[in-house]
């Protein structure tokens, strides 16, 4: 079966690696120079099935509020005369219902679970290193910061999920270098099953893979529109240095993040994408004994902090305003505000690398995967920020339904469906 894939990011080269394991001729369609360049390219690199979590929570209204107006925020709001941000507000309002959240986490825990287990085998077969670490800590400032987390750690000891809520003290005691910190945090919650690792090392990895089997990538080239009669796919047309000309396929997957929304609505495919940036620094080590060993979050600005060898990754705010991918002051300084806190020795601050990219969220957070509704059009998108924590489990069972095979997992609010007629 030729099959093309769009986007070259970590779900699009993941889903090209099943489909090729699956048999098919596989080409994978992507506008930057290489894989991992966009969303792929600056995250903060967490695996954490047990943390993944809606956006859309109970007490974030109130918690956007609360920090609309102070300089160092998690929350960046800057409202737009675009319609579609404010359809996508509305249906996020619905859904941090709490009874909403906690369909909408284990939903998103389902495919999270899946897609490490997917991982944890691949790595079985393709041992490589990409900075990974093992472990994931998240420290709460204060009470509100614990009050708030209640519906997630119900969802974890309801779902079995291992975790230890931790006292300041053994905060240190998992992580050394807390002890330089310049304050103290109130509490933690440890997950020892979650981990870490460099997504954009491990895709451009997966790419060389995904080569080495004949899967083709195209790089420097842009879909300008999916080639649709009928109610069925044919192709796509793309233009290039060389042109213009249209690929043939019997199957497409649009895996392009924020972008896919715009390829599919002509065709009458809607789906509820809205790019919420976020931003990320890199900074060189300079003192291991006061640097973090793994993966932390501070629950109270949202930002992580992740150990990718000689490296530190701090990476968090949720931006949710224009489509452009302009540095914010504001959110660059949060992201150095919070390491200041917990690391002030670690790093050379001049050494700090930033990034910012839009991340593809879904009212509900959970990603949106298999049919489109026209014939071998197939989706795999609005993974968020959590894509790197689903992007194996997910490219498996995209692969699997464009085979005819059963996927492992229960697919039940992860489709389309679940927004058809709303």
């Amino acid at each position: 079966m030729r099959t093309i894939v769009l986007g070259g990011g970590i779900i699009g080269v993941a889903t090209a690696f099943y489909l090729r394991e699956r048999g098919c001729d596989v080409t994978v369609i992507e506008r930057e120079s290489d894989v991992a360049l966009a969303t792929s390219f600056g995250n903060a690199g967490v695996i954490a099935p047990g943390y993944v979590t809606p956006w859309a929570a109970p007490g974030m209204p109130f918690k956007i509020l609360k920090y609309l107006f102070k300089p160092a925020s998690p929350l960046i709001f800057r409202p737009t005369f675009d319609l579609a941000q404010w359809r996508w507000i509305a249906r996020w309002l619905r859904e941090c219902d709490l009874a909403r959240f906690r369909v909408n986490k284990q939903r998103m825990q389902r495919i999270a679970y899946y897609s490490r287990e997917c991982l944890r085998e691949f790595r079985g077969h393709h041992p490589f290193e990409y900075g990974r670490s093992q472990g994931y800590l998240q420290l709460f400032r204060t009470a509100f910061d614990v009050e708030l987390a209640q519906p997630a750690l119900a969802v974890l000891r309801d779902a079995g999920i291992s975790h230890r809520e931790v006292s300041a003290a053994e905060c240190a005691e998992i992580e050394p270098g807390l002890r330089w910190a310049r304050q103290a945090p109130l509490s933690g919650l440890y997950l020892p099953d979650d981990e870490a690792g460099d997504c954009a090392r491990f895709t451009r990895e997966l790419r060389a893979i995904c080569e080495a089997h004949g899967v083709r990538f195209r790089f420097d080239t842009r879909v300008t529109a999916l080639d649709v009669r009928g109610r069925s796919v044919h192709g796509v047309h793309v233009e290039s240095a060389a042109g213009s000309e249209t690929l043939v396929a019997n199957a497409v997957v649009v895996a392009a993040g924020v972008d896919s929304a715009d390829l599919l609505a002509p065709l009458g495919v809607k789906v509820p994408l809205y790019p919420v940036k976020g931003y990320s620094a890199t900074l060189q080590i300079v003192d291991d004994e006061k640097s973090p060993r793994a993966a932390l979050m501070d629950e109270s600005l949202k930002t992580a902090i992740t150990r990718f060898g000689p490296n530190l990754r701090v990476a968090g705010t949720a931006e949710l305003g224009n489509r452009q991918t302009t540095l914010r002051e504001q959110a660059l300084q949060t992201l150095m505000k919070v390491l200041d806190d917990w690391f002030p020795h670690a790093t050379a601050p001049s050494s700090a690398q930033f990034w910012v990219g839009r991340r593809p969220m879904t009212p509900d957070g959970a990603p949106l995967l298999g049919p489109s509704g026209i014939d071998g059009l197939w989706i795999n998108l609005g993974h968020g920020s959590t894509g790197w924590a689903m992007s194996l489990g997910s490219g498996r069972v995209v692969a699997d339904l464009i085979t005819q095979r059963e996927p492992e997992i229960d697919l039940d609010g992860l489709t389309l469906g679940r927004y058809r007629g709303s």
